[in-house]
């Protein structure tokens, strides 16, 4: 299921940020009281009560020439573009100002709810602050305060209202959905063509060509697929910013859709940090993961090239050591066919169940061959474990005291659990819970 993408649009200075580490619930954003300090969009994964969004925090909107505001205007352009629902914040001590009116302008242009909150109101006595901003035509501000806390839970009410519905969202249950994830111009696009063995994506040189997400449907020995194509930096011709920069949100979109996610990395370069930045997104999200290793004609190897790369990917990646390897070459077509093989197996996996009474039985034979831990005296018992969810596959074990579940152990059972069932390719979830 796609989660929903709001984001946070405004002038600078008018608490964005602060706004966004409230909601998420974590200092992820840089917060200083100087105008524009936010440079770049972040993007965090939010819940509010059964919800569940990403969240995008811009760069103010200003109006001034000098390029670093025009790059965060442009920055706060491609927000709102990507935004199901879009959080227009002003700052109730400063009134309506022109750079609002700004911004303002922007909004009106787009046809995604607009949400208008009015920031800093502190107390109860300041909300007449509020009424100033019916003015810029977005209905009722929302007053809140960020460095408070107040008034939040109100403004995400009605911000959930404005979601897309999620049952008019077709999820055929016979067909694999896969991503293709990574830096720009390390042949994502050349691969869907090899996979599809057609000229459906264009193909550039020139990093960022793909100009949006493309569904392809294709079927590989009666296995049904759907490939979901992640698009580049280019909207309507205008080239708005960095490239990998823009990647993130577009990929953040295409894993949520997916049911498997291949990290492509280009062969010639190497592993750079976007790539982890990119598979941590993947990984946090529960999908099936491949690594996928383009251009892999392009290298000069010895029989040790292949063995060093393992360890280079194995190293830098040291949470997806479940993920299998693959080395390709979309424009030779090496070994690329091999991937829908790869692709099922992962499937089948991420959506693996286990019977509870085999489960059980692995469980009970893991705790006689290393012990459960125990602390002060008092020693972890295991009473029962079930599976609970599948993609990725979930397992609640109940416990006398939840606290002495180490992780250290709960990562020896992990191990122990992909040793007897495989669960390659698949992320698997550990809940520990006390037995009431």
């Amino acid at each position: 299921m796609s989660k929903p993408t709001v984001a946070i649009v405004g002038r600078p200075n008018v608490g964005k940020s602060t706004i966004f580490n409230r909601i998420v619930g974590e200092r992820i954003s840089i917060v200083e009281d100087v105008s524009g300090v936010t440079r770049d969009r972040i993007y965090s994964a939010a819940d509010w009560l059964s919800h569940e969004f990403n969240l995008i925090d811009t760069g103010g909107i200003d109006i001034g020439d000098e390029p670093f505001l025009v790059q965060i205007r442009l920055q706060a352009e491609i927000a709102i573009e990507e935004a199901d629902v879009i959080i227009f914040l002003t700052n109730g001590r400063e009134g309506v100002t022109d750079a609002d009116e700004q911004v303002a302008k922007i909004l009106y242009k787009t046809k995604k709810p607009v949400v208008l909150a009015v920031n800093k109101v502190d107390n109860p006595e300041m909300k007449d602050m509020i009424y100033d901003f019916y003015s810029l035509g977005f209905g009722d501000p929302h007053p809140i305060s960020g460095s408070h806390g107040l008034g939040l839970g109100d403004l995400l009410d009605t911000v959930a209202e404005s979601f897309p519905d999620p049952s008019e969202e077709e999820i055929e249950e016979d067909v694999i959905r896969f991503s293709l994830i990574g830096r720009p111009n390390v042949g994502k696009s050349s691969l869907v063509n090899a996979l599809l063995g057609e000229e459906r994506v264009i193909v550039s040189e020139v990093a960022g060509t793909t100009t949006d997400a493309i569904d392809s449907s294709y079927e590989f020995e009666g296995q049904k697929f759907k490939i979901i194509d992640t698009a580049g930096m280019r909207k309507k011709g205008k080239v708005y910013e960095n490239t990998e920069k823009y990647s993130v949100l577009r990929a953040l979109k295409a894993i949520d859709r997916s049911d498997v996610v291949l990290i492509v990395i280009n062969g010639e370069e190497g592993i750079r940090e976007q790539d982890k930045r990119i598979a941590g997104y993947a990984e946090e999200a529960g999908k099936g993961i491949l690594f996928v290793v383009n251009k892999w004609d392009a290298l000069e190897k010895d029989e040790k090239t292949m063995n060093r790369f393992n360890e280079d990917i194995r190293k830098n990646f040291l949470f997806l050591d479940y993920a299998p390897i693959a080395y390709v070459s979309a424009k030779t077509k090496q070994r690329v066919r091999s991937l829908f093989d790869l692709i099922i197996t992962i499937s089948e996996n991420h959506s693996m169940r286990i019977q509870s009474s085999v489960l059980n039985e692995v469980i009970e034979d893991a705790i006689a061959r290393n012990p459960a831990p125990s602390d002060k005296g008092k020693r972890l018992r295991i009473y029962y474990s079930t599976q609970v969810a599948v993609r990725p596959p979930a397992f609640v074990v109940f416990v006398n005291d939840t606290e002495l579940m180490h992780f250290s152990y709960e990562r020896f059972l992990r191990n122990r659990l992909r040793e007897s069932f495989g669960f390659e390719g698949t992320p698997i979830r550990i809940i520990t819970r006390a037995r009431s």
